[in-house]
């Protein structure tokens, strides 16, 4: 192990002490300190979720920041264990103090942020809660019908709207009676279950059914600057669904954005760029065989859609990510890598990504060495930090579940 003296006063971290001595060390196999210097990469990582238990971020396109009170840092929400289940906290970025926001006595779920009203929406069963983010105070504000249990998923960006699938009770049977996904997802699929997209006005607590398709229907995100867009995927074996689409929630009208041009070519995981304009995904073309991050300019006007050219830049195999994201400043991508029993069958792919544009090209850099990462156990799922100096991430590299930030910057 090496140590190395340098100085961490960046704008997401604070550390008690301005020098610090970092141990320059192999990321995983054992138990971390709270801060390290990555040795293969020479990026500095520290750890968020400082707390006992397992802790574990959002999915990657579930935007998961709020401001502090006094507007000048950020707080990230995030699930962690406690002996009354799952509940929600809430990390300081500048001191890394984590604070419980639920004291919830039953199971619930749901990633939905409102930052603006500093608010979360949980689900439970057939209910849903607006989550106070200050002072944990949980107040229900909806009841599903008995014949309509549907599932929320995404808030817009005026928080006026909730979003989220209903299916047919077939699907739960399914999931109950096959809970792995290489048990329920063709299965799924092939049965061609109705689902219905539907949003729930947060003002007057009326729900609207906006599309109905015999297919599976999921990935909900409403536009983070246009509060009637919302972005939505048809589930399935990705090389025979086209897979993402848009909609306007008001006039009803909607649109592919990614037709399929050859046999088993595939694009998934997308995600909203940060100012709106653009629709970002994974894309193959064919499956598993020449690798993209693709994204598609997109706009509304005139009652109609806008749909630009698709922007492809190429990356390598071991370069592929189960999911990407895009700086808050559209200047950067990256990824959380992938073992070799992933799609992309890469024999190099375990580490933490950084993607800078160079014109119509991308340099990588790799920031983690993921080589402990057991991805069939936890995928990562990056974010960028809001001030797009770190990469936040899950792992599970220590033997349990803890939630990390690393540097873009690297350390010489």
């Amino acid at each position: 192990m090496k140590w190395i003296c340098i100085s961490i006063m960046l704008c997401i971290v604070t550390p008690s002490v301005a020098q610090n001595a970092i141990p320059v060390m192999q990321t995983g196999g054992n138990m971390m300190p709270d801060e390290w210097i990555d040795a293969s990469t020479h990026h500095l990582i520290v750890k968020l979720s400082r707390r006992a238990g397992h802790n574990r971020s959002f999915y990657f396109h579930n935007y998961p920041f709020i401001q502090t009170p006094d507007g000048k840092g950020w707080e990230m929400i995030y699930y962690g264990s406690t002996s009354q289940g799952d509940q929600l906290f809430a990390v300081n970025l500048q001191t890394f103090q984590s604070r419980q926001i639920t004291h919830l006595p039953f199971r619930f779920g749901g990633e939905i942020i409102a930052p603006k009203s500093r608010t979360a929406y949980v689900q439970s069963r057939d209910s849903v809660f607006k989550i106070n983010l200050e002072n944990g105070k949980a107040e229900l504000i909806y009841v599903f019908p008995d014949d309509f249990h549907g599932h929320i998923a995404s808030v817009n960006c005026n928080e006026t709207l909730l979003a989220g699938v209903w299916s047919d009770p077939r699907e739960a049977e399914i999931l109950r009676r096959y809970p792995s996904k290489s048990g329920f997802f063709n299965r799924i699929y092939e049965a061609h279950i109705p689902h219905v997209l539907f949003t729930l006005n947060l003002q007057t607590k009326q729900m609207e059914k906006i599309d109905s398709e015999d297919t599976w229907l999921n990935h909900e995100q409403f536009s983070p600057t246009d509060p009637d867009l919302l972005l939505y995927a048809h589930e399935g074996p990705w090389d025979q669904v086209d897979r993402t689409w848009l909609i306007n929630v008001k006039t009803k009208e909607k649109i592919l954005l990614h037709k399929r041009s050859v046999p088993h070519e595939i694009n998934g995981h997308e995600w909203w760029a940060s100012d709106g304009k653009s629709v970002w995904f994974d894309l193959q073309i064919p499956r598993s065989v020449t690798f993209y991050i693709a994204g598609v300019p997109i706009s509304y006007a005139n009652g109609r859609f806008i749909k630009g050219k698709e922007i492809r830049y190429p990356i390598t195999r071991n370069e592929w990510s189960i999911h990407f994201n895009l700086s808050p400043d559209l200047s950067m991508f990256c990824g959380d890598g992938g073992d070799s029993t992933q799609v992309a069958h890469a024999k190099d792919g375990m580490w933490i990504y950084l993607f800078k544009k160079n014109g119509d090209q991308l340099q990588a850099e790799r920031l983690v060495d993921m080589r402990y990462q057991r991805y069939r156990a936890l995928e990562p799922n990056v974010h960028f930090s809001p001030d797009g100096k770190w990469v936040i991430f899950r792992a599970n590299f220590e033997g349990h579940d803890e939630v990390y930030a690393v540097s873009v910057k690297r350390y010489e």
